[in-house]
């Protein structure tokens, strides 16, 4: 539908999730879960991608890193030369507004969880660090002044920030209502989703009513290794039958860095 939107904006531009208490936490010694908590009602995250990012070519953004984080084959898996360089601003993707990413002492989503890091947190540092444990990338990174490890597809570079809301509505061809912020997030997410990967659709900001409703979706998987999503911040004008479109703003995210104008590199 709205396929165009990403088509726009990669015209213009040249990427793991936890829970607190263990006994809640769907974390397993199985490489290919994401590691992600959910509680009794909340669904846990879908699988995350694995190989769809390449290796970056960004600059440090911040100079080099200082981490004591181990770095040797004495960790799980094999270290590779891939993924944010040591220095570099990331932030979090793709995980529930009511979920968290575990960050962990080692690379493996069984190991002891440091803390936990907020959806869409936008202070990581990456370190500079890579693994490849079979089935999943995870990376060094330092949150808050803890060092640890995450799930490298619940990672990802913040790029630029636009009204697309005139193409929005000029894609679906009506301005969409729904019931609820929910359901109207949902149906400006499902226009700019694939379906060759299949996106994965996450809500990442709770729905709040006022003045205007506001919500938050994750697109994440568009098949590009430099654009690998989009975040929507849809806004809709409530009335007698739920939620009008009034804007989207749509911040796209990057997998390989940013440059200085937040164009994907």
């Amino acid at each position: 539908m709205l396929r165009r939107i990403g088509t726009m904006i990669l015209a213009i531009v040249l990427v793991a999730c936890g829970g607190g208490d263990t006994t809640d936490a769907t974390d397993t010694t199985d490489t290919s879960a994401p590691d992600t908590t959910t509680s009794s009602t909340v669904p846990s995250t879908t699988e995350a991608p694995t190989t769809t990012v390449s290796p970056t070519t960004a600059p440090s953004t911040t100079g080099p890193s200082t981490s004591t984080t181990p770095a040797t084959d004495d960790l799980p898996g094999e270290r590779i030369e891939f993924g944010p360089g040591a220095g570099d601003t990331v932030a979090v993707i793709g995980v529930r507004h009511d979920d968290v990413l575990n960050l962990r002492a080692l690379p493996d989503p069984g190991s002891e969880i440091l803390s936990e890091i907020p959806p869409r947190a936008e202070n990581l540092t990456a370190l500079g660090h890579t693994r490849d444990i079979g089935q999943a990338f995870w990376i060094a990174v330092e949150h808050e002044g803890v060092e640890g490890w995450v799930n490298f597809a619940f990672i990802g570079y913040l790029g630029q920030v636009t009204d697309e809301t005139a193409t929005i509505l000029d894609d679906l061809g009506e301005r969409p209502t729904a019931a609820t912020m929910e359901d109207l997030g949902s149906i400006v997410a499902e226009s700019l989703a694939t379906e060759a990967p299949d996106s994965d659709i996450v809500m990442s900001g709770p729905a709040t009513t006022g003045d205007l409703g506001e919500v938050i979706y994750d697109v994440i998987g568009i098949g590009d290794d430099a654009v690998v999503g989009f975040r929507l911040h849809v806004f809709g004008e409530p009335g007698a039958d739920g939620f009008s479109l009034r804007t989207v703003e749509v911040t796209t995210l990057c997998g390989r860095g940013v440059t200085d104008d937040g164009l994907c590199l």
